[in-house]
């Protein structure tokens, strides 16, 4: 009993003692769980973050302001269902731009290719006219023939043979078109001159300007005499050059013409075929 009335204060030094240990081992283990708790959170930290790079704009919004994004299955289909009247809308507006823009192109096109027509047409135009003046003004000194017509200067290596015109004869040719058909239109003093061409060509009638012209009971003004009294016109002279250079306004196998109103003489009219009447001239073959 002395004992332990002598050692009495041993007791609640111990426990004092004891709840010290303990109290150190609760803080020691309170930090650590702290510091796990601490490095789960920065973990979840990161993988959030990670994650919200992935996202789209409008998601790391919603994230960051602490709207929550589903991800359950449904709500993901519900999300996608719900976006796809603005994809559709988008994806047809886009359509729409590319037909436009397609449509825009083919019309310029259209527009280019027009003008390109139209450019190539006034050129095409402009030879012809240019041709067609050089044709009145410039008589061609040969003639260039088939067995069955007469040919344009342009197509002379066609030809099975030619005919040199001088000085004389175009004179000549010149003077039967104002005495024949010095009233009638430009065309029937060009059709006036294929006559006596497709004669000179013909195995039927003389091989000369000039022979063909005074062939006996052909011309009438040859027969009263008002070959010889004329002058040709312009119009006769442009004539001749243009059928000269192959204008031609009766075809290569018309070989007469008549006035029905003047002619003394109608047995060309009974016997022939008609081609063509131009002013007050029947033209036959």
């Amino acid at each position: 009993m002395d004992i332990i009335s002598k050692n009495r204060w041993v007791a609640p030094m111990l426990s004092v003692l004891l709840v010290c240990i303990v109290g150190v081992n609760v803080v020691q283990a309170t930090g650590k769980w702290n510091e796990a708790s601490d490095s789960k959170q920065m973990t979840e930290l990161a993988a959030s973050t990670h994650n919200n790079l992935s996202l789209s704009p409008e998601q790391r919004r919603m994230t960051e302001d602490g709207t929550s994004l589903s991800v359950h299955p449904s709500a993901q289909s519900v999300n996608w269902t719900a976006a796809l009247p603005a994809r559709n809308w988008l994806v047809s507006a886009q359509h729409e731009q590319e037909q436009k823009q397609a449509a825009a192109r083919q019309k310029a096109k259209a527009i280019a290719d027009a003008k390109a027509k139209k450019e190539a047409a006034l050129k095409l135009a402009k030879i012809e006219r240019a041709k067609a003046a050089a044709a009145v003004s410039t008589p061609p000194q040969k003639l260039y023939f088939t067995r069955t017509e007469l040919l344009k200067q342009e197509d002379a290596k066609l030809a099975t043979w030619s005919y040199s015109v001088s000085d004389k004869e175009l004179f000549l040719l010149q003077k039967i078109v104002m005495a024949e058909a010095e009233g009638e239109p430009y065309e029937g003093k060009v059709a006036v001159a294929n006559v006596v061409l497709n004669r000179l060509r013909s195995a039927n009638f003389p091989d000369t300007i000039y022979k063909v012209i005074y062939q006996k009971s052909q011309f009438s003004p040859v027969a009263n005499g008002r070959l010889k009294r004329v002058t040709p016109n312009e119009d006769s002279i442009k004539a001749v050059n243009a059928a000269l250079n192959g204008q031609k306004e009766v075809s290569d196998n018309t070989y007469y013409f008549l006035s029905l109103t003047l002619a003394d003489d109608l047995t060309v009219a009974r016997t022939k075929k008609e081609v063509k009447r131009i002013g007050h001239h029947t033209f036959y073959k």
